[in-house]
């Protein structure tokens, strides 16, 4: 069963921009794929049973070794694919917790680093979504809520809001 056919028709994935003290901001080189030998932000899909706050978590752990802390909700880049699949990323801020076990999964990139944002801008392969961030030139995000509960009837195990 190819990817496409596990995803359906809709797609959940995340990414996360995370920045070092210094200002720099990890990126990786994937393997395969539309971004294949560009750099671009960690990303992956939103996995049964996780926030799509913990995937993103979960998925700069896997491809970096970084773990990270969310420090907000960026913004959400949506697009249909051939007229029929939904693809949606929802991006975050993310804070590291541990830079030093800085690490790349070997069979789904290239390289992983930390690479200042003016440097990335003269890069010939960052992808269009990271060369967007750079020029924006400061990228808000919104804080998360946590522990809210909107009421037993739904049966949430999670809940959370980003305003």
């Amino acid at each position: 069963m190819s990817n496409r056919e596990k995803r359906g028709k809709v797609w959940l994935a995340v990414s996360g921009l995370v920045k070092s003290a210094d200002g720099k901001w990890l990126v990786v080189k994937k393997r395969y794929g539309g971004l294949k030998g560009q750099w671009s932000l960690p990303a992956g899909f939103v996995e049964t049973g996780e926030t799509a706050d913990e995937a993103v978590i979960r998925e700069v752990k896997e491809e970096t070794g970084i773990t990270c802390a969310v420090k907000g909700l960026i913004g959400l880049r949506t697009g249909v694919i051939e007229e029929e699949i939904s693809d949606n990323l929802i991006l975050f801020l993310l804070e590291p917790q541990d830079i030093g076990q800085l690490k790349h999964q070997e069979n789904e990139l290239f390289e992983a680093k930390f690479i200042a944002p003016e440097v990335l801008l003269h890069e010939k392969n960052a992808s269009i979504l990271l060369r967007y961030l750079i020029e924006q030139n400061h990228v808000s995000s919104l804080p998360g809520i946590d522990g809210l509960n909107p009421g037993d009837q739904f049966g949430y195990t999670a809940y959370k809001l980003f305003f």
